[in-house]
């Protein structure tokens, strides 16, 4: 059985019966999968058309360029990661994918610098239409993630302004990934290695060469792509919330179809003090919450040692 699809367009509608209603299938996709594909998200195709070009021409700059932009020289880990920087399944070969991260823009003087993953962006000098693309983007893909999680706080049975004070000035990573097709010799590699994401949700561009797997009570399911939607999954954060009523859902990559494999994930994490714990409508009379109480900050902190340590 595929993934869902959600039209998450009545969010923005003044009806709150329509908003209800886009909660209503959200639990529902929450409960049985953890991932779903998103459309009536707002984002013109012609914004994601651009990101996917720029994202090609990153990767297409010579190797020199590309070190010169690494995110070993970044204090909060903005920038260019090299193929095999991360190893997300314990165990497996490092990651066959490279990256370039980016996040929200931090002036100088704002209270925020130097704090966990803030800090200023690294560009790439050789491609001058790559800052305002992605910026454009990340903009976008804010404002659809605040959307849905007061559709995910609709979905708990919660006041849909429940979480705002998770959205406000969140922790939000975009990811710009290239996975080189699997070598023939290394039967065992993996694209991206089988995990969970940290955060609270994942909003997934993935270009037309597909290679996203799920995992179900099955077995591993194909997420192929559609155009113009998202794959959305819930990240551990919302698990936690949900004593794992929510489900955040092992998922890997491999690619083998031969061909250069693109993606563009947007990770919303939330903000880093805010502090996850249990919700009340997800616990049963008697039940206690799984998890203690965790600061956005420090869960986040703790998931990257975790999977960065491995690659080295």
């Amino acid at each position: 059985m595929g993934l869902p699809v959600i039209d998450i367009s009545g969010l923005a509608a003044s009806d709150p019966a329509a908003r209800r209603a886009v909660g209503e299938a959200l639990r529902t996709a929450c409960l049985d999968h953890g991932f779903f594909y998103c459309t009536g998200h707002g984002v013109p195709q012609a914004l994601m058309d651009a990101v996917m070009a720029q994202t090609r021409a990153l990767f297409d700059l010579p190797d020199a360029a590309k070190d010169a932009l690494d995110k070993a020289h970044s204090f909060c880990n903005r920038g260019y990661e090299q193929l095999g920087g991360q190893t997300l399944q314990p165990g497996a070969m490092p990651d066959r994918k490279e990256g370039y991260y980016i996040s929200e823009e931090i002036a100088e003087g704002d209270p925020r610098m130097g704090r966990f993953n803030h800090g200023p962006n690294v560009w790439p000098q050789d491609l001058p239409e790559f800052r305002p693309v992605m910026m454009a983007y990340y903009a976008a893909l804010g404002v659809v993630g605040a959307r849905l999680m007061r559709g995910i706080a609709l979905s708990l049975d919660l006041e849909e302004d429940a979480l705002d004070p998770f959205t406000h000035r969140p922790i939000a990573t975009l990811r710009l990934l290239h996975y080189p097709p699997a070598r023939p010799e290394e039967p065992d590699e993996l694209g991206a290695g089988a995990h969970t994401d940290f955060g609270a949700l994942t909003l997934l561009m993935q270009d037309e060469v597909g290679g996203l797997q799920v995992k179900s009570d099955t077995g591993w399911i194909e997420a192929p792509p559609v155009p113009g939607a998202y794959v959305v999954n819930l990240g551990d954060m919302i698990a936690r919330w949900t004593n794992d009523r929510y489900r955040s859902t092992l998922h890997r990559v491999i690619n083998r179809s031969g061909r250069e494999r693109y993606s563009v994930p947007f990770f919303y994490t939330g903000n880093p003090d805010y502090v996850t714990r249990c919700v009340p409508t997800c616990l049963a009379p008697g039940e206690v919450p799984k998890y203690p109480a965790v600061s956005v900050e420090a869960h986040l902190k703790a998931m990257y040692a975790r999977t960065y340590a491995a690659a080295t």
